[in-house]
């Protein structure tokens, strides 16, 4: 069965990639045969909406080489984990799900292929243990070359054992493979890859290796064809939005690429994250005031309210800066939704350095903040860190940060009350299927009645009751 031409194989991409997804589509309709059923998958993502959005492209590339349908894990003639290790516990659920699936594999389905992927591949430690103790692993591959997954299958097939391809380090972009999309009107697009920050907690810098920007106008064009293809709807992904376009060989803007994402016929609704405070620039800000696309949404991590806490993180600004930042923001967007993230008990964090950040969330005064506790982060420079915090002491500041975000949350989201706004339906809610659920531009949820012929649609609301973190209401007549 196996017809292609092995002697001129392609050595640019994607051609090349397309050469081993028709490839790896025979050894799958192969084994389908043999097995006499088709195959089936399934993806598990851990993690931020970078991984989301490389998932999606996961599923794309199985779904093109003939795998039909997804499964249960215990189900799925291929499980592949798009891994975190942002936090080290990520790290133990996957090796205990590992386990269960080896066993599983061992007992029932000896065919299974089982395939790892993501941030914590790029830890090497992580690899030499599964080099020694999960030898039933089919596939190891990292961030920087999920492109290859077909490749990485044929090969696979044909050596009939495990394959492992990590690299430290890439510029490589590579364009134009399959995705399949979990939402039909609303998508991720990533316009750049990796972290030059190096904020002393994260391993991200580490495993997702430095800024690569994507060319312009590849992202004009893969909107463009989401537009065509009913998205009204995209998020811009990157660790920093912020500092895109600075290694390009023609340089351009965040703004400037937004500006241009504008002008897109049929595209209805930009959102991006993250930002990082310290490249938030007066253009982004002029741009965000003046656009009719952009949310009225804005992620803006503090994560310490400290300056002094703040320099021990290397975020590279001050408390008086982001303040200042947000009052700029404010002025220009007076409807602006702000979250945030926030980490309590960062090393050497005294009660008046938590103070510092009560006094940052009193001021600015957040729709919500995504709260943590420090979590300890082996080859970080925070990891090795004198003046770690007990944990009774992290405990009691982490409640009455919670306590402090939730009730300025209320108030803040309750402003909405009474008023017609625009949401777009993304799901029939999964407690009552007599209700719709919808976001609005300033992200916050919306529940209406209606049934599933509303989703993917934008439509006015009238918000009658606020509960704190979403609305009820009704269609707008």
């Amino acid at each position: 069965m196996n017809t292609l031409d092995e002697t001129n194989i392609p050595v640019t991409e994607p051609e090349r990639q397309y050469y081993y997804i028709a490839k790896a589509k025979q050894y799958v309709a192969e084994k389908s045969a043999e097995i006499g059923r088709k195959l089936t998958f399934t993806v598990t993502t851990f993690g931020c909406q970078m991984n989301a959005r490389d998932s999606e492209k996961l599923v794309g590339i199985l779904e093109k080489i003939g795998y039909v349908e997804e499964a249960d894990e215990e189900k799925a003639d291929f499980v592949i984990y798009n891994t975190c290790t942002v936090r080290e516990n990520a790290n133990q659920r996957v090796y205990g799900r590992l386990g269960q699936l080896g066993h599983i594999k061992k007992i029932k389905k000896p065919h299974m292929m089982i395939g790892l992927c993501g941030c914590m591949m790029q830890e090497p430690e992580v690899v030499e243990k599964l080099k020694k103790s999960y030898r039933f692993v089919d596939l190891i591959f990292g961030t920087h070359n999920i492109y290859k997954f077909a490749e990485l299958i044929a090969t696979r097939f044909e050596s009939n054992r495990m394959v492992i391809d990590i690299w430290k380090d890439t510029d490589k972009i590579v364009e134009d493979l399959p995705s399949e999309r979990k939402f039909s009107f609303k998508s991720g697009v990533n316009i750049m890859f990796g972290c030059n920050n190096f904020c002393s907690y994260c391993i991200v810098p580490y495993v997702r290796g430095r800024e690569r920007s994507r060319n312009p106008r590849d992202i004009i064009r893969e909107i463009e064809n989401l537009v065509a293809d009913g998205v009204v709807e995209v998020m811009l992904l990157g660790q920093n939005v912020n500092s895109y376009g600075k290694n390009l060989d023609e340089p351009i803007t965040f703004a400037q690429l937004l500006s241009e994402i504008e002008k897109i016929e049929g595209l209805e609704r930009i959102r991006f994250m993250t930002s990082h405070p310290k490249d938030l620039s007066d253009e982004l800000i002029d741009v965000m005031k003046d656009s009719k696309k952009i949310c009225k949404h804005l992620h803006l991590p503090i994560q310490s309210g400290s300056s002094r806490i703040l320099e021990k993180m290397n975020r590279r600004y001050t408390k008086e800066q982001y303040l200042a930042l947000v009052a700029k923001i404010k002025a220009a967007v007076p409807d602006i939704s702000l979250t945030t993230d926030i980490i309590v008990g960062f090393p050497g964090e005294t009660e008046e350095d938590f103070l510092e950040t009560m006094d940052v969330v009193r001021q600015v005064r957040y729709d919500s903040a995504f709260t943590f506790i420090y979590s300890k982060r082996t080859g970080t420079p925070a990891a090795t860190m004198t003046e770690q915090i007990p944990a009774d002491v992290i405990k009691n500041r982490f409640d009455r940060l919670l306590k402090e975000v939730q009730s300025i949350s209320a108030e803040v989201c309750s402003v909405h009350e009474g008023t017609t706004q625009k949401a777009l339906i993304e799901s029939v809610n999964d407690h009552d299927t007599n209700l719709v659920t919808g976001r609005l531009s300033n992200n916050i949820l919306v529940h209406v009645p209606g049934d599933d012929s509303l989703v993917g649609q934008i439509i006015d609301v009238d918000l009658k009751d606020c509960h704190g973190f979403y609305y009820t209401g009704t269609i707008h007549k």
